[in-house]
């Protein structure tokens, strides 16, 4: 295994941890015995966790930058852009009832390293910033209002994505953003 595909490997077991555990769950020891290497190894690729926590929230970022940039070239309508990036969010649930990763890293924002924390920040802007292009599609949406609002759709996502989890059951999460739709919080 290359060096490069070592260092793949060990951000993929660390990120199905961090969505799972958080901060606190990543363990270096535990992650060499998953990827089948010497936690040394992961030491000289992640010096501290911090490094591996801000590598993974990077790599999270830039994926998300990517999905949200393709749908934005795919869809052109607010409502079905909307309906793709809930969907975003649906299938870290689907995935093991995991969470978006940045969202359980921020859940720990006390404990996380400033590296850390400047990357789930760069993450929450990623997305107001796209979800305020999205809603400026939006007949009357104007101004300063449509960042409130794509805040607002940023924070009730991860606060639907959060009940969910809580209670194991994807099927709450869809109820819930169907009352944002039908509150108009999220056109439809």
């Amino acid at each position: 295994m290359t060096a490069v595909d070592t260092r793949e490997t060990i951000l993929n077991a660390a990120r199905a941890v961090a969505q799972a555990h958080g901060y606190g769950g990543l363990s270096f020891r535990e992650l060499a015995k998953e990827v089948g290497i010497k936690s040394a190894s992961i030491h000289y690729h992640f010096p501290t966790k911090g490094d591996l926590a801000a590598a993974l929230a990077r790599q999270y970022t830039e994926r998300a930058k990517g999905e949200l940039e393709a749908i934005l070239e795919e869809v052109d309508e607010p409502a079905a852009c909307l309906k793709r990036y809930v969907a975003l969010f649906r299938r870290a649930l689907e995935n093991g009832n995991r969470m978006c990763l940045c969202g359980i890293l921020a859940a720990g924002y006390e404990d996380i390293p400033r590296e850390v924390r400047a990357e789930v920040v760069a993450f929450a802007d990623l997305n107001v910033a796209w979800l305020t292009k999205v809603l400026g599609r939006v007949r009357g949406a104007k101004g300063p209002a449509k960042e409130q609002w794509g805040q607002a759709i940023y924070a009730a996502i991860g606060g639907a994505q959060l009940a969910a989890r809580s209670r194991g059951d994807i099927a709450t999460f869809d109820q819930i953003v169907a009352g944002y739709s039908a509150s108009g919080l999220i056109p439809s």
